[in-house]
């Protein structure tokens, strides 16, 4: 018979796949996960893991026990909900995985009407320069630029923003304001390093630079946008960026508007079983009618700022 023990400690193995990732996220000693999972293979007789320096990475054995021990924990936390009733607490823990432009600069301030109305939730806010896995239980919900296609997870369209061309005043003093698209050659940009895009979302320049007589030199490139932003600030070079962070720096000046139109998408999503927990619909609701409010603020309207909720009676 399987220990349920050694079941949850591989689950974080596998999910994590690092060794030291595990142990924090099971609060034990990394050395005794990695004797646990030695001897959790001794009893399967069976290797679960690839070891190599860059962490743990499942064998098919491992994939084919994975499926089995995700549906068991499925199954046990839908029961410990349901026994003790939490499913109608408003308290606990909800982890949120967000883009780390719109976890900061969006999210964490409209949360803050959300934690003085239900004081008992904790949030965890993963803001990361990458999508976070659902389906590993990195997170409860996740805020995404991509729709999520798997048909096990609850999705819905969470709002569309808007992205410009920005540089710095002081700058654009000395170089002077572009005033056509073919200009843009002589100016130094930054923007992301093209094979660690974790979206083509993110690709914002290739069709924009495409066509032009010479090319623009890239002074820098980063995994994060908010790392681009202060960039532009220090005076590096001009960068596209959500009008959202952008616009609430007084020392950056949009350029080359209506030729520069970005438009994309926030999508919201949550693993079915987590979706049904009233804490967790509860903060779904209060984003979706939380961005609805800022509707046209993330659209880039001029001269508004970003609406926090009246707190509910």
């Amino acid at each position: 018979m399987l220990n349920w023990q050694d079941i949850q400690i591989f689950l974080e193995v596998a999910r994590a796949e690092r060794l030291t990732d595990a142990a924090r996220r099971l609060t034990i000693d990394h050395s005794t996960v990695s004797r646990r999972i030695r001897r959790f293979e001794a009893d399967l007789n069976t290797q679960l893991f690839e070891r190599s320096t860059h962490g743990y990475r499942l064998t098919a054995a491992g994939e084919q026990l994975l499926q089995f021990a995700e549906e068991m924990a499925r199954q046990a936390t839908g029961a410990r909900e349901n026994i003790s009733n939490q499913n109608l607490q408003i308290s606990g823990q909800i982890r949120i995985g967000v883009t780390e432009g719109f976890g900061t600069y969006v999210i964490t301030p409209l949360l803050s009407a959300f934690q003085k109305q239900y004081p008992d939730v904790t949030i965890e806010l993963l803001t990361l320069p990458r999508a976070v896995n659902l389906s590993r239980h990195e997170a409860d919900l996740a805020i995404t630029i991509d729709r999520p296609t798997n048909a096990e997870m609850v999705v819905s369209r969470l709002c569309d923003y808007r992205l410009r061309l920005y540089g710095e005043t002081r700058y654009l003093e000395q170089k002077g304001v572009p005033a056509h698209m073919g200009a843009l050659s002589r100016y130094e940009l930054i923007g992301y390093v093209d094979d660690l895009v974790f979206s083509d979302q993110l690709c914002y320049l290739d069709p924009l630079l495409h066509g032009l007589p010479s090319q623009p030199h890239f002074v820098q490139r980063s995994t994060s946008v908010i790392t681009q932003l202060h960039a532009v600030r220090a005076g590096a070079g001009l960068a596209i960026l959500p009008c959202f962070m952008a616009e609430q720096e007084p020392g950056l000046q949009a350029l080359l508007v209506p030729e520069i139109d970005i438009c994309r998408e926030f999508w919201i999503t949550a693993r079915a079983e987590q979706r049904q927990l009233l804490r967790v619909r509860l903060l779904w609701q209060y984003l979706k009618e939380a961005i609805e409010l800022n509707r046209l603020w993330l659209l880039g309207a001029y001269g508004t700022n970003l609406q926090l909720p009246a707190p509910a009676p």
